[in-house]
């Protein structure tokens, strides 16, 4: 064993390999040593590939910021030859990819060892990760009751239990930084095409999804966006250019800031008393390092916007499952997706091309109504979630109405009503480790910032985490 493996983070691995104190040989057998001894409890790496990331270490792993660290992919998405994928779902699993993507190559250009997946629903729905293609829920390394979080649940599991210091996700509606804040770790959607789709889609859920990662350090995840930022040839968008890097932008604090402090939901609601503490508790960490805070809401229309989410999202459920009856030959079976899909692709029939470019519209109105409130705030303050990590069950697929899980009372967005307001903005947004409930569950903190912002809040979360540091702080099964 490796008995500083679960003090690295990323970076300081790197570090350790650059120095010759161990080898990326060394890393990637702890690392498979974890996944056989913690796994077991979580049910969140998945689809080992042991032998091609043993062929890229004997190869040479590219000269990148994290040469020889331990790297698991989520299990949507982010599609790479050596590494099939079941995407969340009986109707595609063991899918194989003719290509690479853009983003995987570019995480392997940080020479991180890439030797598995990690589990997610079934077509990124939700905020749990409990998709039956995997045999069982993803769990908690905090509480295994609870749910890790969806859509990249498998990744935040896997990292916060110390399988590997930093993971790949993605995020169409909170689902980098839910399971950030279910987990105790740092997640960050960052601005709309930050990073490239390409080649295997254009945009994501017009244009609301994108890749992230779920890392222990604000570091980690400032070097990873550093080395995959940029939109691919041919991308139908293009973020605003960075000015200097991730890197550089977290190596000083940044300006004093004007701060929006919002305690209940995006429309007025209270949340649980545990996560407004926790968002009064920040508010009062950012007063005491010179930022201005003070209480505002956005005025935008929040619910309109999820219900056009909604709409978006069950048309791209049932664009994603035509596409693989058309490349089979058959039509779908029964049993072959679960009850929130199947009820995903009755509602999009129920829509026609209009009703969905209105949806788009929607969408695009409300990043406006976002944009206009950030003229005068350069940061808005929330909790990530309204409540503290869910039970297992809640919100899995089996029985449930795609319109009522994602809608109903107590159900998705009553749960996260903050995340997707800036996956339909496209701004930047983050997820902080900064409390945890008096039983031990985390709870993050939400900071979203102005569209192309990104290097200015990734500034900020650095500097929080410099003076209340969070890296100390350990599920009970480590």
């Amino acid at each position: 064993m490796i008995a500083e493996y679960d003090d690295w983070d990323a970076s300081e691995m790197a570090h350790r390999v650059a120095l010759g104190d161990v080898s990326a040989d060394e890393l990637f057998d702890e690392a498979l040593e974890r996944v056989a001894r913690r796994n077991p409890a979580l049910n969140a790496a998945v689809l080992i590939q042991e032998g091609a990331a043993r062929r890229a270490i004997a190869a040479g792993l590219p000269e990148g910021p994290l040469k020889g660290v331990p790297f698991l992919l989520k299990d949507l998405g982010c599609e790479a030859v050596d590494f099939p994928s079941h995407n969340g779902s009986r109707l595609l699993a063991n899918t194989v990819y003719p290509r690479d993507s853009a983003i995987f190559d570019r995480i392997r250009a940080t020479g991180a060892v890439i030797f598995g997946r990690t589990t997610s629903p079934e077509g990124g729905i939700g905020p749990t990760t409990e998709a039956a293609v995997y045999g069982g829920p993803t769990r908690n390394p905090w509480s295994t009751e609870h749910t890790p979080g969806g859509s990249s649940g498998g990744s935040g599991a896997a990292v916060a239990a110390g399988i590997v210091p930093a993971a790949h996700g993605s995020d169409g509606g909170g689902s980098v930084r839910i399971p950030a804040s279910c987990c105790g770790l740092f997640g960050l959607k960052a601005t709309r095409a930050r990073l490239p789709d390409g080649p295997y889609a254009g945009e994501g859920w017009a244009g609301m999804a994108i890749d992230g990662f779920l890392t222990r350090s604000v570091r980690d995840s400032a070097v990873l966006l550093n080395t995959c930022a940029g939109a691919d040839p041919g991308a139908p968008y293009w973020a605003p250019p960075l000015m200097e890097g991730f890197c550089a932008a977290i190596a000083r604090p940044p300006r004093r800031l004007k701060i929006a402090l919002c305690e209940t939901t995006l429309t007025g609601e209270p949340i649980h008393a545990d996560c407004r503490d926790a968002v009064l508790g920040a508010a009062q960490l950012l007063e005491s390092l010179g930022h201005s805070v003070e209480p505002a809401r956005p005025a935008a229309d929040t619910k309109a916007m999820m219900r056009a989410w909604t709409t978006i999202v069950a048309c791209g459920t049932a664009l994603s499952v035509r596409k693989a009856i058309i490349a089979r030959g058959r039509p779908l079976g029964n049993g072959e997706v679960e009850d929130v899909t199947r009820s995903a692709l009755d509602h999009a029939a129920t829509l026609s091309g209009a009703d969905y470019l209105d949806a788009v519209g929607r969408i695009h109105t409300y990043g406006r109504e976002m944009a206009a409130f950030f003229t005068d705030w350069d940061v808005l303050l929330t909790a990530t979630l309204a409540e503290p990590p869910a039970e297992l069950g809640r919100f899995a697929h089996s029985g449930k109405d795609y319109v009522d899980y994602r809608m109903g009372p107590g159900m998705v967005f009553d749960y996260s009503p903050f995340c997707a307001a800036f996956n339909a903005s496209g701004q930047p947004a983050a997820s902080l480790p900064l409390a945890v409930t008096d039983d031990g569950l985390p709870i993050g903190i939400h900071l979203a910032a102005r569209f192309g912002a990104d290097e200015e809040l990734v500034a900020l979360a650095a500097e929080i985490e410099t003076a209340q540091p969070w890296s100390a702080r350990r599920p009970p099964m480590l």
